[in-house]
């Protein structure tokens, strides 16, 4: 617990964390790649047992936040796969719909922000590069390996700032 006894933030990640984005990863594999059908299936997500498990956990210890590269446009659908599912309630930190820096600059930027005011006890997250610069800041990272990697989805996260 901080000094004001708030419990730490543990912070997780949605897609190919909480949320199976196998079925909706073929929107991305075509030249343009479609956006709106890939954000429109994001509600039919199955949910990841394993990160599902982990937040169900961390909810008894720690104030459960929610941080995405998913663009703002997706709020109301991504709150309601989030009660759907039976995650914790917590704050859901979305990019901005015009924001296209990589994911690994608009997460760290969000931790830092969260960080300021409350301890941060863990990011739960899939993106090795998200990852590898959470820990180089000094953040406790736990590495969602449990979904099947995703080279569309790592360049929509890194190269087009998407998700």
């Amino acid at each position: 617990m901080t000094a004001d006894s708030r419990p730490p933030l543990a912070v997780f990640d949605l897609d190919n964390t909480l949320a199976d984005t196998a079925h909706r990863q073929r929107f991305l594999e075509s030249r343009p790649k479609d956006w709106a059908a890939f954000f429109a299936a994001a509600p039919h997500d199955p949910p990841l047992a394993e990160g599902v498990a982990l937040a169900v956990a961390s909810a008894g210890e720690c104030e459960v936040v929610y941080l995405t590269g998913r663009p703002e446009r997706c709020r109301r659908d991504t709150l309601d796969w989030l009660t759907a599912h039976g995650l914790p309630g917590g704050t859901l930190h979305m990019r901005r719909n015009d924001d296209r820096r990589p994911a690994r600059v608009t997460k760290l930027e969000a931790l830092r922000r969260l960080a300021r005011s409350r301890a941060v006890r863990m990011l739960v997250d899939d993106d090795e590069l998200v990852c590898d610069a959470a820990e180089q800041a000094g953040f406790r990272v736990v590495r969602a390996r449990w979904a099947a990697p995703s080279a569309a989805l790592g360049e929509a996260q890194e190269r087009e700032g998407r998700t």
